[in-house]
C-alpha cells in the first residue's frame, strides 16, 4: 500500500510541478544550512578520547601569595615546574604526564628540504599511552628514557614524510637545535578535536606537533617553548622563568585514574600535597584544588567557539520558518484536491488511509528536498574550509552527518504534513459529492 502510496505522490508532483519544487525547495534551503551548522558543531564538541575521558583529569594547584586570595577563586589553569615534577615522581595516578608546547629548528638531512621551524612537545613517557596516541612505526620512549634524559623524539607522520620521504625511519637520528636526536616513535594519522590537552595554545582546533621529546632533554637544552606563563613571584637573581624554583606556572599537567570513582581520593592527595607545601612554605594560601574530567575541563574552557552555536541555533531557525512555510503549501495543495479527496472517502477510503497518503506525499517531498539539501549543505561546509579558522579544514560530512541529513529531512517532512494531512482527512465526502 505504501508504493501505491509513492506512486500517487509521484503523479501529484507532476500535476503540481511548481508547488512541489517550492516545498522541495524549502525544506532543502532549511536541511542544507542546518546540516552545515550541526556538521561544523558535531566534529568540533565530540569526545577526543572517547571511552576513557571520564578518566582522565586535569590538574590544578594554587601555589600564589595568600594577599591577593578570595575565597572561591579558581586557582592558576598551569602548574610550577617543581609541583609537575613533584607530582610526577610521587606517581600516584595510574599514569601521569607533564607537558609543555615548544618550537625547535629541524635540519633536514634530505637534499632538497630547507631547515624550518616546527612544533614540538615536551612531555613524559605517559603521555601516549594515556591519550591513546596510535603509532605507525616504533613506540613511546620509557620512564627510564625521562629520567636519564635521553635525547629521543617521537615525530609526526607528516614530519616523517617531509625529511625523510616516509617509510619506518625509528633509530635514524635528526637535528634539532643543532642536537642530534634518535628518533624512537613515528606517529599514524592523530588530530584529537580539540587539541584538548593544551587548551592554552592559540590553534585549540589545529594539527599536532610535529616533535615530541622528554621534558627533562628540553630543559637540559634550554629549547625555546611557547603558550602562556604566569608568574606571581619575583625571579631570584640569575634565576630564569623556566627554572624549577622559579615562580612561574606554565605547564600542564595530566592524570589517568584507573576509574573514575577514583577522583575523590586522587583529589584528597593532591590537597594533602598543597597542605604539605603549605607547611614547607612555598605555599601561602589554604589548599585550594581543582580536578575536573577531560569533557569538564572542555566545558569549563569553553572550548567550543560561541559563533559555532550561536549559527547552528540561528540555522534551526530558519529551519523551523521553512518547516512553516512548507506547512502552507501542503495545505494549499491537499485542500486543492479536496474533491478528489471526497470521492476516496464516498468509495470506502478510511480517514486513516487518507492520512497516511498525504504524510507518504510529505515524505517523498523531504527525501527529495534531502537530496538537495545535502547538495547545499556540501556547498556551505566547502565555504567554511576557506574560512582562516583553525578548524575550517575539518568541516566534512562523515557517514553519521550523512544518515542524520535524511532522517532530519524525513522528519521534518512528516512533521509539516501533520496538520495538512490531518486536515485532509476531515474533509466531508458528503458535501463534495454534491459540489460536483
Amino acid at each position: 500500500m505504501l508504493a501505491y502510496y509513492f506512486n500517487l505522490a509521484l503523479r501529484s508532483f507532476r500535476r503540481n510541478r511548481v508547488l512541489t519544487m517550492l516545498m522541495v525547495l524549502a525544506i532543502a534551503l532549511g536541511i542544507g544550512a542546518s546540516m552545515t551548522t550541526l556538521t561544523v558543531f558535531w566534529v568540533l564538541s565530540g569526545d577526543p578520547v572517547p571511552g576513557k575521558s571520564d578518566r582522565l583529569f586535569y590538574v590544578q594547584l594554587d601555589p600564589q601569595p595568600a594577599d591577593s586570595y578570595t575565597p572561591g577563586d579558581e586557582p592558576p589553569r598551569q602548574l610550577t615546574r617543581y609541583d609537575a615534577e613533584a607530582l610526577l615522581r610521587e606517581g600516584r595516578a595510574q599514569r601521569q604526564a607533564l607537558m609543555t608546547g615548544g618550537n625547535v629548528n629541524v635540519e633536514p638531512e634530505r637534499q632538497g628540504v630547507d631547515p624550518y621551524r616546527a612544533d614540538s612537545r615536551y612531555t613524559s613517557a605517559d603521555f601516549f599511552a594515556m591519550f591513546d596516541v596510535p603509532f605507525r612505526y616504533g613506540r613511546a620512549w620509557d620512564a627510564g628514557a625521562d629520567e636519564r634524559h635521553e635525547r629521543v623524539a617521537v615525530i609526526s607522520s607528516e614530519m616523517n614524510e617531509q625529511i625523510f620521504g616516509g617509510g619506518d625511519n625509528t633509530g635514524r637520528t635528526i637535528q634539532l637545535e643543532r642536537n642530534t636526536f634518535r628518533i624512537v616513535g613515528i606517529l599514524d594519522e592523530y588530530r584529537p578535536t580539540p587539541k584538548f590537552y593544551d587548551l592554552n595554545a592559540s590553534n585549540g582546533y589545529g594539527a599536532v606537533e610535529q616533535v615530541f621529546m622528554p621534558f627533562t632533554t628540553s630543559r637540559d637544552l634550554d629549547l625555546a617553548r611557547s603558550g602562556s606563563m604566569d608568574c606571581f613571584r619575583a625571579r631570584d637573581a640569575g634565576q630564569k622563568d623556566t627554572d624549577i624554583g622559579a615562580g612561574c606556572v606554565w605547564i600542564q599537567y595530566w592524570a589517568e585514574l584507573a576509574s573514575a570513582a577514583d577522583a575523590a581520593d586522587y583529589r584528597r592527595y593532591l590537597v594533602n600535597y598543597s597542605a604539605q607545601q603549605r607547611t614547607a612554605g612555598r605555599y601561602e594560601r589554604e589548599p585550594n584544588v581543582q580536578l575536573r574530567n577531560l569533557m569538564g575541563w572542555l566545558d569549563f574552557n569553553q572550548v567550543l567557539p560561541s559563533d559555532v552555536r550561536l549559527q547552528m541555533w540561528l540555522a534551526l531557525g530558519f529551519l523551523l520558518v521553512c518547516l512553516l512555510n512548507t506547512v502552507g503549501l501542503l495545505l494549499a495543495k491537499f485542500l486543492r484536491r479536496s474533491s478528489e479527496i471526497g470521492v476516496r472517502r464516498a468509495l470506502g477510503a478510511s480517514r486513516r488511509a487518507v492520512f497516511t497518503q498525504c504524510l507518504v506525499e510529505a515524505g517523498t517531498v523531504g527525501l527529495a528536498g534531502g537530496v538537495l539539501g545535502l547538495g547545499l549543505a556540501a556547498l556551505g561546509l566547502w565555504a567554511v574550509r576557506q574560512q582562516s579558522t583553525d578548524y575550517a579544514d575539518l568541516a566534512r560530512l562523515d557517514p553519521a552527518m550523512l544518515l542524520v541529513t535524511f532522517a532530519l529531512a524525513l522528519l521534518s517532512s512528516l512533521l509539516a504534513g501533520m496538520l495538512p494531512a490531518w486536515r485532509a482527512c476531515q474533509i466531508a465526502p458528503a458535501i463534495q459529492l454534491k459540489s460536483q
